[in-house]
């Protein structure tokens, strides 16, 4: 027994009875009525199927809108950049909020705010209203991401493993689902990339049907989940930047970030810049999402188990490598391999998700490292798309494009390895 349990376990001097110990975090979910713990699951599935659709809708369709808008090569990177700007302002706003308002209420929120982006993007005249609806969306995202892992460490602290990887596995699905029938969708209903940008809200509205009976659930204590957001406001976001891990996971998820946006956000147009068609561009970056699928509910559990993280990162990586190489040297002689191995490589996504709830001890540690990994690592991600539209506008190609996302593989390789160390960051603090 360590010296602290024995103090507290010591009998008192007088006759009062000891308070009795906190049950465990696996007995309090346990404690849960039955009906919060399944509308939790519910309402994250659908949760994240909503978190990628209003980015991988808008890849295979890129063309008509740039047309449709007059946007140029290098406003049309920004446009795939602002993802990781919303995500990265509206991040770091999440733990506050919740805190306010309770977690369930928040992610709430922000399946509303998904539905309004969504429902407003189609009906834009010009570039700025364009952007302004995708920031609406994008912001309902951004807090509903931070707080993914907060809602399953609060109601399933027992199942972290598994619901993890029911969680990311309905977000590879949202994310496929919505590049794959995007364009089928925009040639079947006759009205041009609005209606088929715009059908997305659908889904979004549904999430906020789910969710609203858990904004007043108080049984699993979430504003409790979200009280350490109030040390933040105080010096603890602060003290979290003296880890070393929180830095390295931060740069990890930037850096993985940035990949995923430029595969998400360009991938199509450089397919249909080698002659494939928009359809097959569509489907091919479906297929790159769908290998998330079955891999993300897979590997939160192996990651898991493992004392350091660093060869699932390390196996990715080469992943990626190969991916790239095959889009640089010949893209349309087997698109379909390429897509597969940057779908394998798009899996570090869940993989820094299920490290976020490894590398603290505590719900309180997981979310201000959630905060702060997610909203500092979109933040680094932010560039790599802009410079990926400006070289390929400059250049006339995609060979120097490439290259530079090749080259970004190294570093993300030593900041995972380094984050998937068996440490907490509460010993760093």
């Amino acid at each position: 027994m360590r010296d602290d349990e024995s103090l507290t376990l010591d009998p008192p001097t007088t006759s009062q009875p000891a308070p009795p110990r906190a049950a465990s975090p696996a007995a309090q979910a346990l404690a849960l009525p039955r009906w919060v713990r399944v509308l939790a699951v519910a309402g994250l599935v659908l949760a994240a199927v909503n978190l990628r659709p209003a980015v991988t809708s808008l890849g295979p369709l890129m063309k008509e809108v740039r047309d449709g808008l007059g946007m140029s090569g290098a406003m049309a990177g920004l446009l795939t950049s602002v993802p990781a700007a919303c995500f990265a302002l509206f991040g770091f706003a999440a733990p506050r909020l919740a805190r306010r308002y309770g977690p369930g209420a928040v992610v709430c929120a922000g399946m509303a705010l998904i539905t309004g982006g969504l429902l407003l993007r189609p009906f834009a005249g010009g570039t700025p209203a364009f952007l302004a609806a995708s920031a609406l969306a994008l912001a309902g995202i951004a807090v509903s991401n931070v707080l993914m892992p907060v809602i399953v460490k609060r109601y399933f602290p027992d199942r972290m493993g598994p619901v993890t990887g029911v969680y990311s596995m309905a977000l590879s699905l949202g994310t496929a689902l919505a590049a794959a029938v995007s364009v089928p969708l925009t040639d079947a209903m006759g009205h041009g990339w609005r209606l088929g940008l715009g059908v997305w809200a659908v889904p979004a509205a549904l999430a906020v049907l789910v969710w609203l009976p858990l904004v007043r659930d108080r049984s699993a204590s979430p504003r409790s989940a979200a009280a350490p957001a109030a040390a933040a406001d105080a010096g603890e976001h602060g003290r979290i930047t003296r880890s070393r891990t929180a830095w390295m996971m931060a740069a990890f998820f930037g850096l993985q970030g940035t990949s995923a946006y430029v595969t998400m956000g360009w991938m199509p147009q450089i397919f249909r810049d080698a002659g494939i068609s928009a359809g097959k561009a569509g489907l091919l970056l479906a297929v790159t999402m769908v290998m998330g699928v079955p891999l993300s509910f897979v590997l939160p559990q192996v990651a898991a188990r493992m004392r350091s993280q660093g060869p699932i990162v390390v196996v990715l990586a080469v992943f990626q490598v190969a991916g790239f190489a095959g889009l640089w040297a010949a893209p349309a002689a087997a698109p379909w391999v390429w897509a597969l191995l940057l779908g394998v490589a798009n899996c570090a996504f869940p993989l820094v998700l299920t490290m976020i709830g490894m590398r603290s001890r505590t719900g309180a540690g997981v979310v201000r490292l959630s905060a702060f990994a997610q909203s500092t690592g979109y933040l680094i991600s932010i560039p790599g798309p802009i410079l990926v539209g400006a070289l390929n506008q400059s250049s006339g190609g995609w060979g120097l494009p490439i290259a530079l996302m090749l080259a970004l593989v190294v570093p993300q390789a030593v900041c995972g390895v380094l984050a998937g160390r068996n440490r907490y960051i509460e010993d760093e603090l």
